[in-house]
Order: structure tokens, then sequence, then C-alpha cells
């Protein structure tokens, strides 16, 4: 049984086509804000409020937060369990 945050949280991603767009890019492997913006087709100005919303959501995190350039993000593992709800429900990939 899915837990209640995980549904919450789900909602919140699936809501957002942007959201959608970098946790399906995220799923694949730890990334820069520039190859997310680039495999999302977001501009990179969006992304990085995206990521900060998502962080304050605890669905990413910044593996080297103490890089001015370079920024590595990855889904958390509560990330993860909502991708793959997200998954069962077909909304992504």
């Amino acid at each position: 049984m899915v837990s209640d945050k995980v549904l919450v949280l789900s909602g919140y991603v699936e809501i957002s086509s942007k959201r959608l767009r970098v946790m399906n890019v995220l799923s694949q492997d730890v990334k820069m804000p520039k190859n997310i913006a680039e495999e999302s087709n977001i501009l990179q100005n969006h992304i990085s409020k995206i990521l900060r919303d998502m962080k304050m959501h605890d669905l990413v995190v910044c593996i080297n937060e103490e890089a001015r350039k370079g920024r590595l993000y990855r889904l958390t593992p509560l990330g993860v369990d909502v991708k793959e709800h997200l998954v069962e429900k077909g909304v992504i990939r």
C-alpha cells in the first residue's frame, strides 16, 4: 500500500508538467541543472526554481551543496517512491 505522503507528493508532481519532466530526467542518473534543462526542454533559470521547490518537498537532493558550479542532483529515496508510484499510474515512463 502506498503511503499518504507518497500520494500527496505524487499529486504535487503530477500537476506540473515541468516537475514531471525533471523527475523523469533525474530518475535516469545524477545530473547537473544544465543537463536537466537540456534533457527536459525547460529553460535553465526555471530548472533552478523547480529543483529548489522539489528539494523543499524532499524529492531531490544536491549531493555537492558546497560547489558553486557543477552541482549534482538526484532523487531522494522518497523521490524514487513518488516516481515509482507515478510510473505505476502510467503518468511517466
